[in-house]
């Protein structure tokens, strides 16, 4: 009796201790149960990414943002795409910048003009809405270029609404996935560009596509995201229907520009001059620029016109 009633004892203060260990963290993991355990939670290298790779058969929505995903528009290819594809799919780019033949960068005109131009990037790039800028704008009815890329749009798709309807903006092309246009991956300021001519057609198409569906009108124009292309994917848009559009006065830097700085960018533009500027950043101080700037240029006789009502050059 002696003897069991010792071995009771024993297991009793066992399990007493083990209970105590585990109350305070320092029982030792079974080697099994840490297996099991690993295997039901992802691992870095199984966890879904982040960031969908684009391929050419699916647009996806850059999570990179929590808003602005991009349309699922992406279509099969018409006989004219294709044959786009059959032509320039062994074409090997020579060329690389903003102002590349085929790239439109000025009016073609005598007259004291210029064209206002401003991108709305959407993603990473600022989904946001300048509407002290635009308010101003519409305030002094002066007309202007409004280049907006599809997450953009699915961000703001009331004010998109609002301002294709309003005559005083022609509305114009900036991507799908607001990258720059190339058929081989090249980047412009850190941003991957296309990397095929199938993702080049997708990038310029689906967007015009998905403008048009909502406006009942197809834009005329294509600005690339960074408004960066090779010489190949520059006559792919001009193969595609629309005509490249370029610039020749830097607005805002991508809305770095201080107002001062906005201000002599656009007192320094000629008869003919494209500005390009952003109306995605609010933050920022390209309305205040643009605001400052307008009356001056107005005082020396300039008149502000959209792109599609003259030829470019």
């Amino acid at each position: 009796m002696c003897l069991l009633f010792f071995l009771f004892l024993v297991v009793a203060f066992s399990g007493c201790g083990v209970h105590n260990e585990a109350a305070l963290g320092t029982v030792e993991p079974n080697p099994s149960s840490a297996q099991a355990e690993a295997s039901s939670s992802p691992s870095p290298a199984s966890t879904p990414s982040l960031e969908p790779k684009p391929s050419p058969s699916q647009t996806p929505a850059p999570l990179s943002s929590s808003i602005g995903s991009v349309p699922q528009v992406k279509h099969a290819f018409s006989a004219a795409e294709e044959a786009v594809v059959k032509q320039y799919r062994s074409a090997i780019p020579q060329k690389w910048g903003e102002r590349l033949p085929g790239i439109r960068t000025h009016i073609v005109t005598k007259e004291p003009l210029i064209a206002l131009t401003f991108d709305a990037c959407g993603g990473k790039e600022g989904s946001g809405y300048d509407k002290k800028l635009i308010d101003y704008l519409i305030k002094e009815k002066i007309p202007a270029t409004l280049f907006v890329n599809a997450r953009w749009i699915e961000a703001n798709p009331d004010i998109f609404a609002q301002l294709a309807a309003n005559p005083l903006f022609e509305i114009e092309n900036h991507g799908t996935e607001h990258r720059p246009l190339s058929v081989n991956g090249k980047l412009a300021y850190g941003i991957k560009g296309t990397k095929s001519v199938e993702e080049v057609i997708h990038e310029i198409d689906d967007n015009a596509d998905h403008i048009e569906k909502l406006t009942g009108r197809r834009p005329l124009f294509f600005r690339s995201g960074t408004a960066y292309y090779d010489d190949v994917s520059a006559s792919i848009v001009h193969d595609l229907g629309f005509q490249a559009a370029g610039y020749n006065v830097l607005g805002d830097a991508g809305a770095t520009y201080n107002t001062e700085q906005v201000y002599q960018a656009l007192t320094k533009a000629k008869s003919g001059s494209i500005v390009l500027a952003h109306m995605n950043h609010p933050e920022k101080d390209t309305a205040e620029g643009v605001m400052k700037a307008i009356p001056v240029l107005q005082k020396a006789g300039f008149r502000f016109v959209q792109l599609a009502t003259y030829d470019l050059d």
